[in-house]
């Protein structure tokens, strides 16, 4: 039987893995990343934060390049990072870039009483990306409203969009859960109470309202919130592994404060070794045909031991 978990005890996480992998990760030094790459898998090291960012701000770019009316196209992003929102409208602006064939889809939003938050509740996703991004890009330069896709409700006009444009990029950062989006690993009961779901149950998972990991809430206040826990709601609305297995490319962004230099070293290692454990959502991307994560070098850290 697994062990239970050193933070959660009626939940699955990476706490509950086999202590030789965590030691394992605990081990690679930054430059033993770059090493884990393997075909279907790329590793990439930025030596400065503006670097970084710009990189990433350029994935929306290209994405929307390969838009057309016959073949629409766009990308799916995260709220975490943020840094390369206001990076995207500048280039927009900039390169005078028409985007009235390209989409995009927001990864996740908070839900209240089972249902997503409005667009003016001060943590929301939906808010974040308007104020940050696309408010921030020229009228006539702006792509239409209906090829903006949030997960809200009918849910099933998101889920669809996947299949109307195509995803060239699902962009997101890691949790300290190691999730993607709000992919959280499960509760440890029913069905899951000896073990976590096997990698193809949770791969059927859509878009849906999730409940969220202890350990996912207590990031979000220290990330988001001034450390005000009782500000995040317990629940939010996610993509699933379904749309992101339909993007072209996963591409994760590892800055070094979501999570911490474990963290981000375990996921990489379980994804070049393709060891796929639900208790650990993002080692499922090792069963993806195009996964790219890219690490901001100050942000890689150790894991020795440092009293503070």
């Amino acid at each position: 039987m697994r062990p239970l978990s050193k933070v959660a005890p009626d939940w699955w996480d990476y706490t509950t893995l086999d202590p030789e992998i965590l030691r394992d990760a605990a081990r690679l030094k930054a430059e033993d990343l770059i090493g884990l790459s393997r075909d279907g898998f790329e590793v990439h090291i930025y030596e400065t934060r503006e670097e970084f960012f710009l990189a990433e701000a350029l994935e929306y770019i290209s994405a929307w390049q390969q838009a057309t009316e016959e073949q629409p196209a766009g990308i799916c992003g995260p709220i975490g990072p943020t840094e390369q929102l206001p990076l995207v409208a500048r280039l927009v602006n900039e390169l005078n870039l028409n985007l009235r064939h390209c989409h995009f889809w927001g990864m996740d939003e908070w839900a209240l009483d089972g249902k997503p938050v409005g667009i003016d509740f001060p943590l929301g996703f939906a808010k974040a990306d308007l104020d940050l991004c696309f408010h921030r890009i020229r009228p006539e330069l702006r792509m239409p409203l209906e090829n903006l896709h949030f997960p809200v409700e009918p849910l099933t006009d998101y889920i669809d969009s996947y299949d109307r444009a195509r995803c060239v990029i699902m962009q997101g950062g890691q949790g300290e859960v190691k999730h993607w989006a709000f992919n959280d690993p499960p509760r440890r009961d029913g069905r899951w109470k000896d073990a976590p779901p096997p990698p193809a149950e949770y791969c059927k998972l859509g878009t849906r309202l999730v409940e969220l990991h202890p350990m996912t809430i207590i990031q979000n206040a220290r990330t988001s919130g001034g450390g005000v826990v009782s500000s995040v709601p317990s629940n939010a609305i996610t993509v699933g592994p379904m749309e992101t297995w339909k993007a072209e490319t996963v591409s994760i962004w590892h800055p070094g404060w979501h999570d911490n230099a474990f963290g981000m070293r375990l996921t990489a290692l379980m994804i070049s070794q393709r060891f796929a454990d639900s208790s650990v959502p993002m080692s499922l991307l090792a069963e993806h045909q195009n996964v790219r994560f890219s690490y901001l070098r100050s942000g890689i850290g150790t894991c020795e031991v440092e009293m503070h």
